[in-house]
Formats: structure tokens, C-alpha cells, sequence
């Protein structure tokens, strides 16, 4: 996501909310003995509250990734999502969320395979390269699976902590159509789907081959992606997190469907759909290795053929149950985050500071902040979870904030200053020690 860059967006500034206050006050009480660790939550917690977060006149709320002056359905989701526990009692987050939801929704009926939008329809682009249908609300048109399901993950999760229904009108019911068509175009892609994307910027990662239309892929049951969680091309088009995280998508909105829209016959829809991806990742989506056993590919063409590594963003394999698929102790999970701690694994490194994953959208021995993170949040025991705190602590090259890549032997040389979701994720993990009560 470093490419092309427009002026940044002014954020205007508003107080924090009443909650969010008391989170870092009760962060300055449990944390006074880490000085450096205090320091980082509470730059880290706020973060997107005090420099993305915009309050619309119409009720939503638009978020920035940070150093792009653009919404990424998925990075928003995630940008906010660890305000979600403290939003039940408090009207200040409940208009920031429930804003951010409503824009998303209003976004993916706009366009259902764009991954990132503008504040208006301005006709700002990350690329003017781009060979696809765009729209002047676009700002970048890469289909990624799993950025329909981001929104999906921050309704429920709102709804479920705040019971409040006040965002499931006819635009929501909609939307969700929207997504349940697009998941069954998507399953047999060459024969029903309009989507074709091209970059020519001669940068292969950034465009799909076979003029826009992906190297060809076998029946499966699961839905075609594009890119990645890294805005990077997928290599075989049945991107296995991805579609963990839709049969995750489409069980929330079962709950949807049957408990605020009462609709029994789309119920049983998603029903049929979540048991056709599903019945898909287990037949195709699991590789017999042969150091770790059986283990979830990153990614399959359906042909036979596996693309065999984990990326730091999220969904990844590392996050499946973050994402809520299987719990971390599922054997074949187990079995998949060995692998991908490993050198097996061509996007882990070790150096000198650091070991961890990074990804192919960064240079080789560039270790992800956002991996260490959802390492620690997906660890079953409390010593991984500390290590990977203190790693965290340890690798901020004393910006106090999280960054996107470090090198794995000097933190110091890093990319993006300004990453929010990082920033975000760390905050996740540190609060979830604190709760826990290991800190």
C-alpha cells in the first residue's frame, strides 16, 4: 500500500470518549511498572480516535488507514474493533462505530468489489493505471474476499455487545444480499463473473494475470478473491483465510437473518452457502505436509496445486481463530502455526532483534508488528503471549507506536510511521493481558 499518496485528510478533533479515558486510566494504575509499555497503549490505544476518525454530517463516521487519506473496508474494521467492549454504555463510541457501519454499507452497495473508498466522490484513485469499472467513490477497486466480510465481523460484534438494532434498516438487509450474490458469482468465477482488474504500473503484485481474470481454478465450493489481506495478487485465487473467515461471515448472518429480519427462507440461503465453502476448504484446503502433518493452505487453485506460507495480514493463517473459524487448539490449526513459525514458511525471519512473520508486500527480513501481535492474541499460553508483548515493546525503534515492517535485525528501519491498525492490534493484545491479569 506505498505507492501514490494525496494531500492527507484534516481530521477534526474531538474529546475521547468517556470510556476510552477510563480504559488508559486503568491502563496508568495496572501498567505504572512498565514505564515504556504505559507509554505505548496509551499512545497506541487512541490512535485512530485522535488522527483518522472523522464525524460525518449524515451520521456515519469515516476512518483512514493512516498514511493513505482512504477507507479500507477491512483496515477500519480493524482499526476500531477494540473500542467495541466498551461501547455498550457509552453514546460517544456507540455514534462512532454505528457511523463507520452505516458508511460501510452505504460503500459496499456503491461498489461490493472494491476494498477502498473516499470520503466523497471525489474521483481520487490510488492508481490512475487501473483497468476496471471504477466509480468516483473508489479509491481502489482489488477484490479481496475478505474485505466484505470486515463489516459483517464489526455489526455483529457491535450488536452483540451493545444490543442495540438500530443499524439493521433495509439498506443493512441489502447489503447483505449484496454479499450473498456476490459469494455465489464468485464460486464459479470464469463462467458468471464480471470482476477484472489490471494495474499498469509494472508491478506484477498489483495485477491479476490472464488480462484481469486469474490463472484458472477448478470448482470448489469456495469463492474466488483476487488479492490478499496485503492488497497483493493471490497466486491461486481460493485464498483459504479468506474463505474461513466468509463461512464466519455467512454464520453471523444467519443470525441476522433469523433474529432481526425474521427471513427463514435467506436463512437457509446462507445456510446452504457456509456448508458448500466449508464442505470446500475441508476437501481442498488442507495440505498433508510432511514435517507438520495436515495443515491449512494459504492458498489452492482446486487443481491439486497449493500456494504453502502465511502472510502477516489479517485474515492469515496465524489469525484463523482470531477470525473465529476453529479455536487455537484444533490439532490441524496447531499443526498450520508451526509451519508458519518456521523457516518452512518463505515469509518467516529471524535476525538479530526479532523473529516473526512478514509478508511479500514488504522486503525480505521484514518482520510485521501486526504478526507479533496476532501471535500473542492467538496463543495458547500466557509465557508466548508475554513474549510476544515484550518483543513488541522492544521493537518500536523508540517512536512509541507500532510500525507496518522492521528489519528483523535493527527495528529501527521500518515502514510506515503512521499505521494504525497496527497500532490498534497492539493495543487488542496489551488490553487482553491486562484483563487477563498476567501483566
Amino acid at each position: 500500500m506505498e505507492q501514490f499518496r494525496l494531500p492527507k485528510i484534516p481530521m477534526p478533533k474531538f474529546p475521547l470518549p468517556k470510556a476510552i479515558q477510563e480504559v488508559l486510566l486503568e491502563a496508568e494504575e495496572q501498567l505504572k511498572h512498565r514505564p515504556k509499555l504505559l507509554e505505548l497503549f496509551k499512545n497506541c490505544f487512541p490512535n485512530t480516535l485522535e488522527t483518522t476518525t472523522k464525524l460525518m454530517e449524515d451520521g456515519t463516521t469515516f476512518v483512514i488507514t493512516g498514511d493513505i487519506p482512504a477507507c479500507w473496508l477491512r483496515d477500519s474494521v480493524e482499526q476500531v474493533i477494540h473500542y467495541i467492549p466498551f461501547a455498550k454504555n457509552d453514546s460517544d463510541l456507540q455514534r462512532i462505530i454505528g457511523g463507520l457501519i452505516r458508511l460501510h454499507i452505504k460503500y459496499i452497495q456503491i461498489d461490493p468489489y472494491a476494498n477502498a473508498f473516499n470520503e466523497l466522490a471525489n474521483d481520487w484513485h490510488w492508481s490512475k493505471a487501473d483497468i476496471t469499472e471504477m466509480s468516483p467513490w473508489v479509491w481502489e477497486r482489488k477484490f479481496e474476499l475478505d474485505s466484505l466480510c470486515f463489516p459483517v465481523r464489526l455489526a455483529y460484534n457491535y450488536w452483540k455487545e451493545t444490543e442495540l438494532t438500530d443499524i439493521f434498516d433495509l439498506e443493512f438487509r441489502q447489503a447483505m444480499q449484496t454479499i450473498y450474490d456476490l459469494f455465489k458469482t464468485e464460486q464459479r468465477h470464469f463462467e458468471q463473473s464480471p470482476y477484472r482488474f489490471t494495474r499498469s504500473n509494472g508491478i506484477p503484485e498489483d495485477s491479476i494475470r490472464n488480462q484481469g481474470m486469474g490463472m484458472p481454478v477448478n470448482y470448489t465450493g469456495m469463492v474466488w478473491s483476487g488479492f490478499r489481506s496485503s492488497d497483493d495478487a493471490c497466486d491461486f485465487h481460493y485464498n483459504i483465510p479468506a474463505n474461513m473467515f466468509a463461512v464466519v461471515t455467512l454464520r453471523q448472518m444467519q443470525e441476522f437473518a433469523e433474529w432481526v429480519y425474521r427471513d427463514l427462507a435467506f436463512l437457509e440461503q446462507l445456510k446452504q452457502l457456509e456448508a458448500d465453502i466449508d464442505h470446500g476448504i475441508k476437501l481442498y484446503g488442507i495440505y498433508r505436509h510432511p514435517k507438520f502433518g495436515p495443515i491449512y493452505a494459504y492458498e489452492t487453485d482446486g487443481f491439486g496445486n497449493y500456494c504453502l506460507m502465511d502472510d502477516a495480514g489479517t485474515p492469515g493463517l496465524m489469525s484463523i481463530p482470531y477470525l473465529g473459524y476453529v479455536p487455537a487448539d484444533d490439532e490441524i490449526y496447531q499443526n498450520t502455526r508451526r509451519f508458519a513459525l518456521s523457516k518452512e514458511n518463505p515469509f518467516y525471519f529471524e535476525g538479530k532483534a526479532a523473529k516473526g512473520i512478514g509478508s511479500p508486500h514488504t522486503p525480505k527480513e521484514y518482520i510485521w508488528h501486526m504478526a507479533l501481535s496476532m501471535q500473542g492474541l492467538t496463543a495458547i499460553t500466557r509465557e508466548e503471549k508475554l513474549e510476544m508483548i515484550a518483543l513488541l515493546e522492544a521493537t518500536d525503534a523508540d517512536t512509541g507506536f507500532m510500525h507496518e515492517g522492521f528489519h528483523a535485525d535493527d527495528p529501527a528501519i521500518y515502514t510506515r510511521k503512521w499505521f494504525a491498525w497496527s497500532n490498534s492490534l497492539f493495543s487488542q493484545l496489551v488490553y487482553t493481558a491486562m484483563k487477563e491479569g498476567i501483566l
